[in-house]
């Protein structure tokens, strides 16, 4: 079975140009990471939810706190790792200084015996169009372009 993740892709408008909230993973791995290291908020769910739902869910989860607004459906995405993401825009603000991650326990150092626990979001911040598609995982940066041309279209 193809697992299935699901979040959220918060944006508001600076100067007329989108600007995209953007996730760093936390964790040992990412700490060094910086381009296409950057994710939408989003996290694993099964048959028992939704996707909005847990969209919405794994964004006061990794984020600390709820998003509200007009969820608009975005096209579902295969990412690198084979799983597909449903992701939802929403026009909304965030304060970046406030994020408070949910953790992960990991055997850390590797083989060490000890286990550690790490945010799954260590920070989280807001970029125009051409830095987010440089930041973002590469398998996600089909929604920017696609909430970029949404909002083209409502310009019009």
């Amino acid at each position: 079975m193809t697992k299935k993740t699901a979040g959220v892709l918060v944006y508001r408008i600076r100067n007329r140009e989108p600007e995209f909230l953007l996730a760093h993973p936390g964790g040992p791995f990412w700490a060094k990471k910086d381009l296409e290291a950057w994710s939408i908020p989003k996290g694993e769910f099964d048959d028992t939810e939704d996707p909005l739902s847990a969209a919405k869910r794994e964004f006061e989860e990794e984020m600390g706190s709820a998003v509200t607004g007009q969820f608009v459906p975005l096209k579902p995405l295969k990412s690198s790792s084979g799983k597909i993401i449903y992701a939802y825009a929403v026009e909304s603000e965030f304060d970046v200084s406030t994020v408070t991650s949910n953790t992960f326990p990991l055997e850390w150092p590797p083989k060490s015996g000890k286990i550690q626990h790490f945010p799954e979001v260590d920070r989280a911040a807001w970029f125009p169009m051409r830095e987010a598609a440089e930041k973002i995982n590469t398998s996600q940066a089909p929604f920017l372009q696609e909430v970029k041309e949404m909002l083209e279209r409502i310009k019009c």
